[in-house]
């Protein structure tokens, strides 16, 4: 693969700019918030493996965009872990959480 052409890293580069960026997990994150961090996690891979857009999967579960949006971002402070086992659930209705 060859390394791309200045005029696509300049398209790159312009809509990186417009977006905002998802929020990554501190290392002293407490148990809830890495909980929270993996639950939102499954939405990003269930986006990237079934290959839909984050507009279909939100009206496919019946759930506000900016919403969803916020969860593909990790904005994990907007949630409780109950509503994002709410949300997951609707993504994977047998989904199972396993305490180690």
């Amino acid at each position: 693969m060859a390394f791309p052409h200045e005029k696509e890293l300049r398209k790159m580069r312009q809509k990186l700019e417009k977006s905002t960026p998802s929020n990554s997990l501190f290392e002293d994150a407490s148990l809830a918030e890495k909980l929270k961090y993996k639950l939102c996690q499954k939405f990003v891979i269930y986006i990237l493996e079934n290959n839909i857009s984050q507009l279909d999967l939100a009206r496919s579960l019946d759930m506000d965009p900016a919403r969803l949006n916020e969860i593909i971002k990790y904005k994990i402070h907007l949630f409780t872990i109950d509503k994002l086992l709410e949300f997951t659930q609707k993504l994977d209705p047998n989904l199972k959480i396993f305490i180690s």
